[in-house]
């Protein structure tokens, strides 16, 4: 069984069209999206009509449950700065399309042939906005995944892909498909981006296992005149990214 694993879109529709391209070269069969779709980028409704296209499980990340209500952004831990972006996306979704956001679950539990479980989620098991990285303590893990029974634990939010173990559980972030960060996030400190987009294909068959941290590049020049076209109000941010 293989399962792609997609998270973080965040709106950017040519790096999500460059992912699927490759993810159907990979004989996947399932999709999974771990959140945040549709914010920041600027084509989130190109974003959404292709995910319903995909029939994939979708999880809740903190992006999608503050554009239904970015009244209260700052409860889902987005910053003030990108409240205009949380707008401009609700605005441009219908009525249906805030009602398919709202139907995501904040995890999901995947069963492989084998008898091992996935545990699929955000941020962490018990919540959008927690991160887990790779200098996350022990005791913190432990906290997050406490009462947990599944083998295997998957989530995105942190934007940079990871491979872990813990104990004898396997901790992943399959990365951002929209926005994969240089360095891990430290509030205060502005984010830069990589060229290119992240997703992870988990292969189970036999008594074997495999983890693809998979890198796709896309064409930056096309997403930047598309940012040009469609003005998002972090527009000048991308810009800034893709022309240093």
């Amino acid at each position: 069984m293989r399962i792609a694993f997609i998270s973080d879109i965040h709106g950017n529709f040519t790096a999500f069209q460059a992912v699927l391209a490759d993810i159907n070269s990979q004989s996947i069969d399932q999709i999974v999206c771990l959140g945040d779709s549709v914010t920041l980028g600027p084509q989130p409704l190109e974003v959404l009509s292709t995910l319903r296209e995909l029939n994939c499980l979708h999880i809740k990340g903190n992006h999608d449950l503050a554009v239904l209500d970015p009244d209260h952004a700052a409860k889902y831990e987005i910053t003030s700065h990108l409240i205009p972006d949380l707008r401009w996306c609700k605005n441009k979704l219908s009525t249906d399309d805030l009602k398919f956001i709202d139907s995501f679950c904040p995890t999901q539990e995947i069963n492989l042939p084998n008898g091992s479980q996935i545990l699929a989620f955000h941020g962490s098991p018990t919540s959008p906005t927690e991160i887990i990285q790779a200098t996350t303590p022990d005791e913190l893990l432990d906290g997050y995944f406490k009462g947990q029974t599944a083998d295997i634990f998957i989530g995105g939010h942190s934007h940079i892909q990871m491979v872990r173990r813990h104990d004898s559980k396997l901790i992943l972030n399959s990365g951002s498909i929209g926005n994969a960060f240089r360095f891990a996030y430290l509030p205060g400190k502005q984010v830069h981006l990589l060229p290119w987009a992240e997703y992870m294909v988990i292969d189970q068959s036999g008594n074997s296992m495999g983890i693809d941290a998979r890198r796709v590049y896309f064409d930056t020049d096309e997403l930047l005149k598309k940012v040009k076209e469609n003005r998002p109000p972090c527009a000048d941010w991308w810009i800034d990214q893709y022309l240093k």
